[in-house]
Formats: C-alpha cells, structure tokens, sequence
C-alpha cells in the first residue's frame, strides 16, 4: 500500500513539473513580439538590429537637430554622449517633448535612421526614463537634476 502511494505521489510532481515548464513555454511564446529590447544609441550603432526587430531607443534629443517636417512628421537626433542616431516620427509629440530632455522612442532601425512608431518623454522637470539614466552614467555624461550636496 505503501508503495502505491509513493509512486501515485511521484507521478503527480512528474505531471505538475511537466505542466510548469508547458505553461512557462506557452508564455514565452506569446511575449516573444511583445519583449522590446532597450538600445543606447552606441550600442544601436555598435550592434544594429534586425530591419524587422521592434526595439527601444533612448537618449537625449541632440540640440539643434529638432525639425518639424512637412505634416506630422518629426526628425532628430538622439544621443547618449558618445554617438548619436537620427530619428523619423510621424505622429503628435508628447507637449513636454524638446531638445536637451531624455527620451524614449520605440520602433525599428532601418540601417540609416530609427523610424519610431511611438515617443515617450518626461513627465516633470526631474524624470528621465531608469534606461536612460543607466546608459548615460555608463557613458559617464550623466548629471543627476537639482541634486542636493550631502547635509550633515
């Protein structure tokens, strides 16, 4: 009787196991187009994308490269301190959007320029978006807004 139980408690872990890893499997591969990798624009450059990949690009709009085309379409360039990328958008720009402020744009890189299908910017005075932050202190350029000297 003994053993019965012992092999019928093996088999129900075996089968729970087995249904763990299918449902991890399931969801990966739903989430497989909606996983957007984020880019600095030096490692946009370094390591270009696939024309087909969805991915994030963030940086600092570059001063002086902000043009209002024809319609709706907007072209700048982005930087992380080290290298810069142009960018196209068609669309109506966030209303805190505007050159020297830290941005994230999501869309494809066509081996001369990123085409973005959206533009994220700050909220207030102090935001930049977490990537933003990591790959400019990477680079070293990175100034923390209104920081505070340490009170004693």
């Amino acid at each position: 009787m003994r053993g019965l139980k012992k092999t019928r408690r093996i088999q129900v872990l075996i089968l729970a196991a087995v249904a763990l890893v299918l449902a991890t499997g399931i969801i990966g591969y739903a989430m497989r187009d909606g996983i957007n990798f984020f880019r600095s624009p030096a490692q946009l450059l370094a390591e270009p994308p696939a024309p087909s990949e969805m991915f994030r690009l963030g940086g600092l709009v570059e001063e002086g490269t902000l043009r209002r085309g024809q319609g709706e379409t907007v072209t700048f360039s982005v930087t992380d301190g080290s290298a810069s990328v142009p960018v196209a958008y068609t669309g109506i720009l966030p209303d805190l959007f505007e050159e020297g402020q830290g941005m994230v744009g999501q869309g494809r890189w066509t081996g001369e320029r990123f085409e973005a299908v959206e533009i994220l910017a700050k909220h207030d005075e102090s935001y930049m978006p977490k990537e933003v932050i990591d790959a400019l202190e990477e680079q070293g350029v990175y100034k923390a807004p209104n920081a505070e000297a340490p009170s004693n």
